[in-house]
């Protein structure tokens, strides 16, 4: 299940609009910008608040870096030596530890080699979202609905002629792209 970074109302109220002649357009859009910094960014914020997450890893890692930040609890870290089929608990302050938002083998400086062999379930993200982000999903929602599809025609005065101007940028504002970059994902 998706879910949104911002919602309608919070839209309306930013942006100063009362009347409902753009809500469609405003509905249609806000998944899609959602979505569009959930993957500029490399994590989903929100959906793993509530629900777990699990991520098998193979070893052979001095830890494991968590894919969605930031945890907010492990739940279980097991072993397998049937690449995945079964699972034992680790015990956590004895076999593991976590660190941030990466898990830490004790006894070991590297988890041990086990295709498929380690399970992590854990929670992470954001149950408020922070305000620089929303306001950088706000202003990306503002963004999209002034370029009007990247595509703009309009009649020079006094010409019968028709002009159309081909947004030609591919990069977003510089304003948002400064907030998204520090919600980036590096967990290569």
């Amino acid at each position: 299940m998706a879910y949104d970074l911002i919602t309608k109302a919070e839209y309306k109220t930013y942006a100063g609009i009362s009347s409902t002649n753009s809500d469609s357009e405003i509905a249609f859009l806000i998944p899609k910008v959602s979505d569009f910094v959930k993957t500029y960014c490399r994590r989903r914020f929100v959906e793993w608040v509530d629900d777990a997450k699990s991520e098998v890893f193979s070893g052979n890692y001095a830890s494991f870096v968590l894919a969605e930040t930031p945890v907010l609890s492990v739940s279980s870290v097991e072993y397998s030596q049937d690449y995945g089929q079964t699972w034992t608990a680790y015990t956590q302050y004895t076999d593991w530890v976590l660190d941030g938002d990466v898990v830490l083998p004790i006894g070991y400086t590297r988890w041990p080699k086990a295709i498929r062999g380690y399970r992590v379930t854990y929670t992470a993200g954001y149950e408020t979202i922070p305000g620089d982000l929303k306001l950088a999903v706000l202003d990306l929602l503002m963004y999209y609905l002034k370029q009007n599809s990247a595509v703009h025609s309009s009649k020079a005065p006094g010409t019968n002629a028709v002009q159309i101007e081909y947004i030609s940028t591919t990069s977003i504002p510089a304003n948002i792209r400064r907030v998204l970059d520090q919600y980036v994902s590096d967990y290569s």
